[in-house]
């Protein structure tokens, strides 16, 4: 799924805003979660954004880990943007191998498609309202004014990862996916 994100993404208006059709979604969501083998490029890519952003949001405890979920909710009121990516740092050290790796290929993702906004419009904002309630959420429930706030502090840390994924996650980000 992130090979396809990675190669249409870019020059797909509106990816991960746009969902593609509901029964195709179902339908592939059911063979995937059967174990049956799917060729995700045969179908459109807005039907890969729907899936991936499912698969997400079905991480036990979400992949930047709910445990984590007041830390990760206050980065972004501390000092300066170089204070902020130190404390993204030391918050990833703490995730399981598995969502580190996970989010490197994520970003480097969202990365190449917020390069390409003026095709897209896509920018950072965009991507981050689009993808950030499927990487984190809070432990337990609360109210849809909670919720509310939450999810708009959560989509200002996703903006903030995706503009400076190069310096949390280092350069070689943008090559994760080789010459595909």
């Amino acid at each position: 799924m992130l090979s396809l994100l990675y190669q249409e993404g870019p020059s797909t208006k509106g990816i991960f805003r746009r969902s593609g059709s509901a029964k195709t979604f179902k339908e592939l969501k059911e063979k995937l979660d059967s174990g049956t083998e799917v060729d995700l490029a045969r179908e459109s890519i807005f039907v890969t954004a729907s899936l991936f952003k499912d698969f997400l949001r079905n991480i036990p405890g979400s992949i930047l880990s709910s445990q984590l979920c007041d830390k990760w909710v206050s980065v972004l009121d501390q000092g300066n943007n170089e204070e902020k990516i130190k404390s993204i740092q030391r918050l990833i050290e703490h995730l399981p191998r598995a969502n580190v790796f996970l989010l490197r290929y994520i970003f480097g993702v969202l990365h190449v498609i917020e390069m390409q906004s003026e095709e897209n419009q896509m920018n950072a904002f965009n991507l981050a309202v689009c993808i950030a309630p499927s990487l984190l959420w809070p432990p337990v429930s609360s109210t849809p004014d909670t919720e509310s706030e939450f999810i708009k502090k959560i989509s200002s840390l996703v903006q903030f990862l995706i503009e400076n994924c190069c310096r949390i996650f280092g350069d070689e980000i943008t090559s994760l996916f080789g010459e595909i």
